[in-house]
């Protein structure tokens, strides 16, 4: 199983910027699967989860509203949408898929892993 994130950049404060995560190898129709994110000196942090059954969307006080997380059943991906992007959301922003949305909120149960991809917001 292999989950592959992209799209992370150097954007302009207020700008917009969009993650994907394709999944290959298996699907995960009863998962949870988002995004977390880890700043220079910072503990990783929970940002945003989309139930694969239902669509149902979850997100971190800090990105409420301005992120959004969705999902392409037909292409096993997952994507985080970011407008207004500000210099505190810098940070590699990892994917990740877990067994329940209340684990993956609290950071456990995270069976599968991508590797990180790296979003540079500029001031």
């Amino acid at each position: 199983v292999q989950l592959q994130a992209s799209g992370g950049g150097l954007v302009q404060a207020g700008g917009s910027l969009r993650l994907s995560c394709a999944v290959s190898g298996r699907t995960f129709s009863s998962y949870g699967m988002g995004w977390f994110r880890q700043a220079p000196g910072k503990e990783r942090e929970f940002v945003s989860v989309i139930r694969w059954s239902s669509g149902s969307t979850y997100y971190a006080d800090s990105v409420k509203g301005r992120f959004t997380v969705s999902r392409d059943n037909a292409k096993n991906t997952v994507y985080l949408q970011m407008n207004s992007l500000k210099a505190e959301d810098t940070a590699v922003y990892y994917c990740a898929a877990g067994s329940s949305v209340g684990g993956f909120i609290r950071g456990e149960n995270l069976n599968y892993w991508g590797q990180g991809t790296l979003v540079t917001v500029s001031s």
